[in-house]
């Protein structure tokens, strides 16, 4: 890892943050609510890579653990007990599914692959480790309830993709390593 690594490690988790605190969209059969956080898992992954997205993603939860404050769910250890704590603790997978199947499709990464990596990591990956970690603590059918995610999270899997698919044309190295 070099200089630029971390930069871009510590650039991605910032991100995410950001992301963060735009104002979730409270659901009320719901105890997890909509957020943009998700969408930092995607470009971190996109534009990244599997190792260096996925690092980004645990530095991330770093932060959080340690309390930088997060505006929609809180911030310090509490957070990864609670009904939201799944879907977080899958993020770094998430993002290293993404970055590496973007990274198998580089040299004819489209629109349509990007897409496919983005719902891969960002959305199944995500989702396999969040819904039963919501399923033990809320119920399973308060879980099976958070197909209202979907539609959100494949807005953002569209604006990851368009992104990613921008940045390999105009900076071609980002994620090619």
């Amino acid at each position: 890892m070099n200089n630029r690594d971390l930069v871009y490690i510590a650039l991605f988790a910032a991100l995410t943050i950001v992301f963060g605190l735009i104002p979730a969209i409270p659901l009320s059969f719901i105890p997890v609510p909509i957020t943009a956080r998700s969408l930092g898992v995607m470009l971190s992954g996109s534009l990244l890579g599997a190792k260096r997205g996925g690092l980004a993603m645990m530095l991330f939860l770093l932060l959080i653990a340690i309390g930088i404050p997060q505006a929609s769910g809180g911030s310090g250890l509490a957070v990864f007990l609670g009904p939201r704590g799944g879907f977080l603790l899958g993020f770094p997978l998430g993002a290293f599914t993404i970055g590496w199947l973007t990274e198998r499709f580089w040299r004819q990464l489209s629109l349509s692959n990007a897409m496919l990596a983005n719902a891969i990591g960002g959305i199944a990956v995500v989702y396999a480790i969040g819904l039963p970690w919501l399923a033990v603590l809320a119920g399973r059918e308060t879980a099976l309830s958070a197909v209202a995610f979907l539609p959100g999270d494949l807005i953002k899997v569209g604006i990851a993709s368009l992104v990613a698919v921008i940045v390999k044309r105009s900076y071609p190295l980002i994620s090619a390593r």
